[in-house]
C-alpha cells in the first residue's frame, strides 16, 4: 500500500505544476506535438519546457517519438486522457451555478483522446444504455456489457464487434465528461464508433483541434440508429 500511495503521489505532483498540466491538456486530442508546440501552449521557454516534458515522461504520462531533429510527444495511453477528463470534473467542483466556459463546439462535440466526447458522445451513451444495447456493471466505472441486441445494432451499423473485442484493451466503459458531467462511451468501442463516424462522413475533425463538426448525413444517421433527437 505505501508503494500505491507514494506513485500515486507522484504523479499528481507532476500534473500539478500548471505548465504541465497545460501541456496535458493540449495533447488529449489524441495528436503528438512537438516540443517547441507544448512550450508555448504552457507559457514557457524552451529549456523549462524540456525539464517539464522530461519530467512527464519519466512519470510515463507522455511517450516520446524521435523523428530526425524533432521530438514529439504524445499521451502514453487511453488511459491517460481518462484520468485527466475524471480530475477536470472534479476541479470544477459541484455548485449549482457551474457553467463551463468551454467554447460552445467544443461541449457539443470534441475528441477525447480516440473517443467521443461532448453533449453529443453523452447523449449516444444515453441511447445505448436506455435501449438496453449496453449493460452497466455493478460497480461504478466498470466496463459496460454489450448486450445481444446491442451487437445486433453495432453490426448493423457497420462495426466489426468481433475485431474490436480483439483489440488489447478494455472493450466499453464509461469515460466521465467534463462539459457535460456525465459519461460517453470510452474504450475499444468508443474509439471504433468515432472511427466509423469519421469514415461515413457523420462528424469531420477540425483540421488543428478537438472540435467534431456534425455533418447533416452524421444528424440523419445518427438520429435514425440510435433513436434520438439532436438538437440544432
Amino acid at each position: 500500500m505505501a508503494v500505491t500511495d507514494l506513485a500515486m503521489s507522484r504523479v499528481a505532483a507532476a500534473i500539478a505544476e500548471p505548465a504541465r498540466a497545460r501541456m496535458l491538456c493540449a495533447l488529449m486530442d489524441g495528436h503528438a506535438r512537438t516540443s517547441t508546440e507544448l512550450a508555448v501552449i504552457a507559457g514557457v521557454g524552451p529549456p523549462t519546457a524540456s525539464a517539464h516534458l522530461a519530467r512527464l515522461t519519466e512519470m510515463t504520462l507522455l511517450r516520446r517519438y524521435v523523428q530526425g531533429r524533432h521530438r514529439y510527444y504524445a499521451l502514453e495511453d487511453p488511459r491517460v486522457a481518462e484520468a485527466l477528463e475524471g480530475l477536470m470534473v472534479i476541479g470544477q467542483g459541484d455548485t449549482p451555478t457551474f457553467a463551463p466556459n468551454t467554447p460552445q463546439r467544443l461541449c457539443f462535440a470534441r475528441t477525447c483522446y480516440d473517443h467521443m466526447a461532448g453533449e453529443l458522445a453523452v447523449t449516444l451513451h444515453d441511447a445505448c444504455v436506455g435501449a438496453d444495447w449496453l449493460t452497466p456493471a455493478a460497480e461504478a466505472g466498470s466496463d459496460y456489457h454489450l448486450t445481444e441486441k446491442g451487437e445486433r445494432v453495432f453490426r448493423d451499423m457497420g462495426l466489426d464487434v468481433p475485431t474490436v473485442r480483439a483489440r488489447r484493451r478494455r472493450f466499453a466503459r464509461p469515460c466521465m465528461d467534463w462539459s457535460e458531467r456525465r459519461p460517453h462511451l470510452a474504450g475499444a468501442l468508443g474509439a471504433a464508433l468515432l472511427d466509423h463516424a469519421i469514415g461515413r462522413e457523420w462528424v469531420r475533425r477540425d483540421l488543428d483541434g478537438r472540435a467534431l463538426r456534425l455533418t447533416s448525413r452524421g444528424r440523419q444517421a445518427l438520429e435514425r440508429r440510435f433513436h434520438i433527437e439532436i438538437p440544432d
